[in-house]
């Protein structure tokens, strides 16, 4: 991916990882009773999914800030040469 795909990327994974973080902090009911969730919510408890899906979005949302950065740092670099 180049130029605008990269941001359109990181978007995507930032918003998908604060949706995730958001969901379990308020305990969304139409988070955790659809068809993706729901399996993970009856074998192992919802306490244990919402714990799960915040990690998630803790770690989607990093990805996309440690990804932001290394894709301006790659544009400055590729700029001075």
């Amino acid at each position: 991916m180049n130029g605008i795909g990269q941001y359109l990327a990181q978007l995507l994974f930032l918003c998908s990882g604060t949706t995730s973080l958001i969901a379990s902090i308020l305990n969304w009911d139409w988070f955790f009773n659809s068809a993706h969730t729901i399996d993970i919510v009856k074998k192992e408890g919802r306490a244990f999914a919402r714990v799960a899906y915040g990690l998630l979005g803790v770690v989607l949302i990093g990805a996309s800030i440690f990804f932001f950065v290394m894709t301006r740092a790659a544009f400055e670099e590729k700029a001075l040469m």
